[in-house]
């Protein structure tokens, strides 16, 4: 089996969802901490695996890297049961993938990180902004949870793991999860698979405005 390393960040979700897909699939890596409140995301070293200064990236042995947490979740899964093969299901994964970035996590994943770091206050316009785009995310889950146990194919897979990973945190970002019962049984559901562990930390001190050398404003 070829090594792997993995340039992660302890306390973001987009990491996260990697480790927990590696561990499900029981693969051995090298786990290399990135500080990207410390500047480790700026050093010319790390633009060369990935130009956009983000975290996680996917270095294979042979020394190419691969970028993107659901890219990096398709390329792993491909050829295990976390991944359709029917053409039809895979592009519904992908699908979810797709809503997961830009509905979950810029929603109720961004809001979290800029309340626990002071980044915003709750009645802040951005802050009820992310807020109403978030609880209109979790609607929508919540209306495919009640028809399915999972969200692409009739089974677990990384459309799952990569919607979990901001989803299960979502009462950080001051959402109640009480409103969305199918979405409350579908965490459950995804913590009771095999191999599921959660090693998400907390934002450190550094996280916060002006503690640390970031891209993050």
């Amino acid at each position: 089996m070829e090594s792997l390393k993995l340039y992660d960040y302890a306390a973001s979700g987009n990491c996260y969802k990697v480790r927990l897909l590696l561990a499900q699939l029981g693969r051995p890596y090298e786990r290399i901490s990135i500080d990207i409140f410390a500047g480790d995301t700026l050093t010319d070293q790390y633009r060369l695996k990935n130009p956009a200064g983000a975290t996680p990236v996917l270095e294979k042995g042979d020394g190419r890297v691969l970028p993107e947490s659901n890219a990096i979740l398709l390329y792993l899964s491909t050829g295990t049961r976390f991944l359709p093969d029917d053409p039809f299901d895979l592009a519904q994964v992908v699908r979810w993938l797709i809503f997961e970035q830009t509905d979950v996590m810029m929603t109720m994943g961004g809001l979290r990180f800029r309340l626990l770091t002071g980044r915003l206050t709750a009645d802040s316009p951005d802050a009820i902004r992310r807020r109403e785009g978030a609880e209109a995310a979790l609607e929508f889950l919540d209306e495919h949870l009640r028809r399915d146990s999972f969200l692409a194919g009739g089974r677990y897979t990384v459309a799952d793991i990569a919607t979990y990973a901001y989803t299960h945190v979502a009462p950080e970002a001051g959402l109640s999860l009480g409103k969305y019962p199918a979405v409350q049984a579908w965490l459950s559901r995804v913590e009771e698979q095999p191999g599921f562990m959660n090693d998400l930390e907390p934002y450190p001190e550094n996280a916060r405005p002006g503690a640390g050398t970031s891209t993050y404003d």
